[in-house]
């Protein structure tokens, strides 16, 4: 029998310590799979009988990092490390700045010298010790990534400047300058890009826990002697009955046993509206009771809930998440050995020609000129100009791995409540006369309820405080006054009071298009109706034009019901609509549409997105929806506003254009300066560069890069 284990690791800082992790543990015995995310700092193992728990734990440990008991621990041992990187952060650039001003003033001393070494010592050996033993594991398991160039160009330029420092006589006069300042700003830099990564990746992941927070902690169970015990929700055994308030989320997933209430099921299925739910109707955990009492018999175990069930998923879809490989760690794997290639070979042909001193400078200058930074810079400073203009437009981009891929998307699949529209009950029209609806209107201002609010906001102008009521509220049909004799609600309230809806074509093709009816009836006999719907957002067909523009499929994907969904897609010229559909539901549908096209973005705002959000390729989420929602969206809309989708593409296009822009500079000075470096130009020209120059030639190299890549600050949609 195969049984899937868990654990939360801690101490992961590179993709490279998932590969160590998942490639030690499935040798171990017993182990059948091993699915090591970074992302997620999540390990999945898949063990037989004869595995053995403790040896796993055990070997996780020796490879230095840590087992977390829960999620919480989790997220402390996260924050630890983030705080660890800011404070080396703080320390490499006060340090670093610190070199600079001393190595551009003064005359040369040995003091000067000495205290320059010691301040680059911390820098390199403190603040950047990390990415030496990241790129040593990296050398040991032949993939060499981006630790690798760092580590490579830092630590040469500081290694000739300690030579030069320790041993002057060995170097000729015209080649004694020290680099100090140069190892130690590239230091700073990339621990300020890995710290604000690894922000990001903390924020990011804070949406299992406010998914797991959602159902209520504890549950008032009904005795037999008709007494309620307040119990862990946890607990709830099938049979049970659990007693649900007015104002109280459900705990369980069961069947109303007795009672009736209104009941938002928008964490979960879509609905803008409440459903009304009475005696035999299902109810899941996570759904809000908003006008109502209800007694509810428990029929799944609390962890085969509904709600249980999108949180599974949700985990294994963080799992299965893939990071997207960077093209300058595909590359570094034949550039970094390339270059030492190089230089020990430009070492040797000097040598050969009798002249070794030469030879050891030209190979160093070949290390140094072969600009790792450039390379390295040459993505992620491009991402990050993208991402501060993305900032200053109210875009909010937490996951920037999304820029590499969401100018590739050709399907755009939006939820309808909240997203594509406001997530807000407005009156559409009705035929009630100004009268009758002034009084609707004063009876309706006496209700809490979404639709009274509705009503009330469509004639604000017609409320008069004079008009008194007798009210009564009634639950899942809507309101009476005045001893029934003002009904308003729903066609079964009318039918309770025994009057007929005059059913009209009017109202006939209201209800086809997918509107919600309110009958109102006056002195026992039916006066009219109210149609009401969602609000569309002002931009939204605008923004489904823009994407139909970049050739962009649209697609509504919703829990509201077939006619409604259509309603709205009709009216912004989406053609294919996936309506009445749960979260699970969306996943697959969304696993679906990625089979049909290159990569699929979602816009969605609730907690039922979550699963398709983080499903998809591109996930964008409102800065109105639910927490949840927010803290899986890859790209956040600050303002609300759809437009920004459109812009969002435009600016990773850019971006993207921008970075192969960098790789190509930082290839081709490569490709040209490497074999100057190595004294290519000697034997014509006799020109011989000494690394003072090539390190020259590195900043002037990794500057044109920084600027490049500024320019995205400027782009105008």
């Amino acid at each position: 029998m195969i049984n899937k284990v868990k654990f939360n690791i801690t101490g992961m800082t590179c993709v490279n310590c998932a590969n160590s992790i998942e490639k030690s543990v499935k040798k171990l015995n017993g182990v059948v799979s091993s699915k090591v995310s970074f992302a997620d700092s999540s390990a999945v193992f898949e063990l037989d009988q004869n595995a053995d728990l403790s040896l796993i734990k055990n070997k996780i440990k020796k490879l230095g990092f840590g087992v977390a008991q829960n999620y919480d621990e989790l997220q402390i041992s996260k924050q630890k490390n983030l705080a660890n990187l800011r404070n080396k952060f703080i320390i490499s650039a006060v340090l670093s700045s610190l070199i600079m001003i001393f190595e551009m003033s003064g005359e040369a001393s040995f003091a000067k010298s000495l205290g320059l070494l010691g301040l680059a010592s911390i820098v390199i050996f403190y603040c950047g010790l990390s990415f030496y033993t990241h790129a040593i594991s990296s050398v040991k398991s032949l993939n060499f990534d981006m630790n690798v160039l760092i580590s490579l160009g830092t630590f040469m330029a500081y290694g000739y400047s300690l030579a030069t420092f320790l041993a002057p006589n060995l170097i000729p006069e015209n080649m004694k300058y020290l680099y100090f300042s140069g190892s130690a700003m590239i230091i700073t830099f990339v621990l300020l890009g890995k710290f604000l990564e690894e922000r990001s990746k903390l924020k990011a992941g804070n949406y299992i826990k406010s998914l797991m927070d959602l159902s209520p902690k504890t549950a008032l169970v009904l005795k037999p002697d008709g007494q309620s015990l307040s119990v862990l929700a946890s607990e709830l055994k099938i049979n049970d009955i659990v007693v649900v308030k007015n104002g109280y989320n459900v705990p369980c997933d069961g069947v109303i046993v007795s009672g009736g209430a209104e009941i938002d099921t928008s964490a979960l299925s879509g609905e803008s509206l409440p459903v009304f739910k009475s005696a035999g109707d299902l109810v899941h955990a996570g759904t809000l009771n908003t006008n109502g009492y209800i007694n509810i018999k428990v029929t799944k175990e609390p962890n085969d809930t509904l709600l249980a069930q999108i949180l599974e998923l949700l985990a294994n879809a963080s799992s299965q998440k893939m990071p997207i490989s960077r093209l300058a760690d595909k590359v570094a794997n034949i550039f970094v050995p390339s270059v030492i290639l190089i230089a020990i070979i430009t070492f040797l042909v000097w040598g050969f020609f009798g002249d070794l001193t030469r030879g050891l400078l030209s190979a160093i200058s070949v290390l140094i000129i072969s600009c790792p930074c450039a390379l390295g810079l040459a993505t992620p400073i491009a991402i990050i100009s993208g991402i501060s203009w993305s900032a200053k437009n109210a875009i909010l981009i937490k996951n920037p791995e999304i820029m590499e891929i969401i100018h590739l998307a050709n399907c755009a699949v939006f939820d309808k409540t909240g997203t594509l529209t406001k997530g807000e009950i407005s009156v559409a029209k009705t035929n009630l006369n100004t009268q009758d609806l002034k009084l609707i209107v004063n009876l309706e201002k006496l209700s809490e309820h979404p639709i009274s609010k509705a009503i009330v906001d469509y004639a604000p102008n017609l409320i008069d405080k004079d008009i008194k009521f007798e009210f009564e509220n009634i639950p899942g049909m809507g309101i009476s006054a005045n001893s029934s004799q003002i009904l308003v609600g729903n066609e079964a309230l009318l039918k309770l009071k025994g009057i007929k809806i005059q059913m009209s074509d009017e109202i006939n093709e209201a209800l086809e298009r997918g509107f919600g009816m309110i009958y109102v009836a006056l002195n026992s006999k039916f006066s009219g109706y109210i149609a009401i719907s969602d609000t569309i957002k002002e931009d939204a067909k605008q923004t489904i034009e823009a994407l139909k523009e970049l050739g962009i499929t649209p697609v509504m994907l919703t829990g509201d019901n077939q006619k409604t969904a259509n309603l709205v897609a009709q009216s912004l010229g989406i053609e294919k609509v996936i309506a009445g559909v749960l979260p699970s539901d969306k996943y697959k549908a969304i696993n679906e549409l990625k089979s049909e096209h290159k990569k699929v973005i979602f816009v969605g705002d609730g907690i039922n997105d979550a699963l398709a959000l983080k499903a998809a390729d591109i996930s964008i989420a409102m800065s109105s929806g639910s927490d949840i929602a927010k803290d899986i969206g890859d790209i956040v809309l600050i303002k609300n506003d759809l437009s920004s989708v459109a812009n969002a593409i435009n600016l990773a296009s850019k971006t993207m254009q921008t970075i192969k822009e960098n790789l190509a500079w930082a290839f081709i000075y490569n490709i040209i300066c490497i074999p100057v470096a190595a004294g290519v130009l000697y034997p014509v020209f006799g020109l011989v560069l000494t690394p003072m120059y090539a390190a020259f030639a590195m900043s002037i190299s990794s500057l044109s890069v920084v600027l490049n890549s500024l320019k995205l600050r400027l782009l105008k949609f």
